[in-house]
């Protein structure tokens, strides 16, 4: 659907997308961090901005770009492409990756700038535990398998709605509280705020999310099987291609 949409602005889509959805990620937690010395309204507040901000982006930039703001999505329709054959080619998910972590920092920062923070302060929030990999493992293994499973269904109309709520919901019954987003997780890196995750506890972060990845191609896999195009009925009426050229 996006390809005719000229790869430079599908690039800068993935970058003004991912760098969005940061700053209202860090951003939201600085505010809530402000207003409030009770984790669990902090987390409230930070989940509820995130849903909402993550679902105008992706209603926003869809169309532009297929709102992937997340390089293990960005792969993942990559190598879904291989089997259905409507994912981004290399080149395309090539361009996306670097946009996107860039995209990522420059949220971060711009986030800090807003809330009167240094604009490069690194966290200081420890996020190393076994507990907590695992949780992005579940959360980016069921955001794969939703957002492909979704394509494969033919549902794509409500993705928007149905990727902010899980978002959303994974905020709360995962341990990590669902980065599931190794260009997010390198940004928040960048933020001692709220939101923030130790530079330290990033790589172990990403492993995670890709492994997780992984998991919800299979479960992709298992599930759903490999779609091809339904053929056409042998005695459907010649004049049926003709009112479907008509109608566009």
């Amino acid at each position: 659907m996006t390809a005719a949409v000229p790869l430079g602005r599908r690039v800068t889509a993935e970058f003004t997308g991912t760098a969005a959805l940061v700053t209202v990620v860090v951003g939201s937690g600085a505010q809530a961090a402000q207003l409030s010395r009770d984790a669990g309204v902090q987390l409230l507040a930070n989940s509820l901005a995130t849903v909402f901000g993550l679902g105008v982006l992706i209603m926003l930039l869809g169309p532009v770009s297929g709102a992937h703001f997340n390089p293990v999505v960005t792969l993942a329709a990559w190598w879904n492409g291989r089997v259905t054959g409507d994912g981004p080619s290399p080149r395309e998910a090539a361009a996306y990756l670097p946009a996107q972590v860039a995209g990522a920092i420059g949220g971060a920062v711009l986030a800090n700038a807003m809330f009167g923070e240094p604009l490069v302060t690194w966290s200081a929030h420890d996020r190393a535990a076994g507990h907590l990999w695992l949780g992005e493992v579940v959360a980016t293994a069921g955001l794969i398998l939703l957002v492909l499973g979704l394509g494969r269904t033919g549902q794509q109309r409500i993705g928007p709605v149905a990727v902010a709520s899980y978002i959303g919901a994974a905020y709360w019954f995962t341990s990590s509280t669902s980065f599931a987003n190794p260009a997010v997780t390198i940004g928040r890196a960048f933020s001692d705020t709220f939101a923030g995750i130790a530079p330290a506890s990033v790589a172990p972060f990403v492993a995670a999310q890709f492994a997780g990845a992984a998991l919800g191609l299979a479960l992709v896999a298992v599930l759903f099987g490999r779609t091809t195009p339904a053929a056409p009925p042998a005695t459907a009426p010649t004049a049926e291609p003709e009112l479907a050229t008509a109608d566009h």
